[in-house]
């Protein structure tokens, strides 16, 4: 089955066509830009030329698989409005997937999976051999109790290593399409009902209404 996965949760864009089979997940075609200003030009050229690469169709597509965050909220939202209007238009189901996941997911040993948050922030998450113990959440840096976490992965954790104070791995920097697809791969196997792409922000967005104006 083939398989589109985006996620913009990140300063990186990135869209991957993959296939499903019952005993693996293959990455076909996937590209990706870095570039926190360029979600929304970015993305649909990036599905496109992933599309095109893995010699498919749209309505090749057996699902689609979306980073549901934690993210910035203008990015976030380009990457879940495009999945959940494909999946719409093409009648296929979405299944979304927290980002930090697919930072985590399929590592060895305690491992925190940060994102930069802006405003000196991570959006942060601990694995213990690949399974999510902690978080998601929202903390500066040097709130993080990193008891027993044996290294660090994700732009986040590069950006304030020496806070940290715990070895950082240079790669994934972003979120791995293929992982997330990973963890999603028994719903798409199973062609489980598709979910709503409901964005985990864990914040207010930077730009709110002034105060007594309502917004419907």
């Amino acid at each position: 089955m083939h398989v589109l996965a985006v996620d913009t949760s990140t300063p990186a864009t990135a869209a991957a066509v993959l296939d499903v089979s019952d005993t693996a997940v293959t990455v076909v075609s996937e590209h990706r830009v870095v570039d926190a200003r360029a979600h929304g030009e970015s993305l649909s050229p990036l599905i496109a030329k992933a599309l095109a690469e893995a010699g498919i169709a749209p309505g090749d597509l057996a699902a689609i698989v979306a980073g549901v965050g934690p993210g910035p909220f203008t990015g976030l939202r380009v990457g879940l409005v495009t999945a959940a209007a494909m999946g719409h238009a093409l009648v296929v189901p979405t299944y979304g997937v927290c980002s930090l996941d697919a930072l985590g997911a399929g590592t060895n040993g305690r491992v925190l999976a940060a994102t930069d948050a802006r405003r000196r922030e991570v959006y942060w998450a601990v694995y213990d051999n690949g399974e999510r113990v902690e978080g998601p959440s929202v903390d500066k840096p040097a709130d993080l109790s990193l008891d027993g976490v044996d290294t660090a992965i994700g732009d986040g954790a590069l950006l304030y290593a020496e806070v940290l104070g715990v070895e950082v791995g240079e790669e994934p920097r972003y979120p791995v399409l293929r992982a997330l697809v990973e963890v999603a791969a028994d719903r798409v196997r199973a062609s489980a009902v598709g979910e709503l792409l409901t964005p985990l922000y864990l914040r207010r967005p930077d730009a709110t209404p002034p105060p007594g104006v309502v917004v419907t």
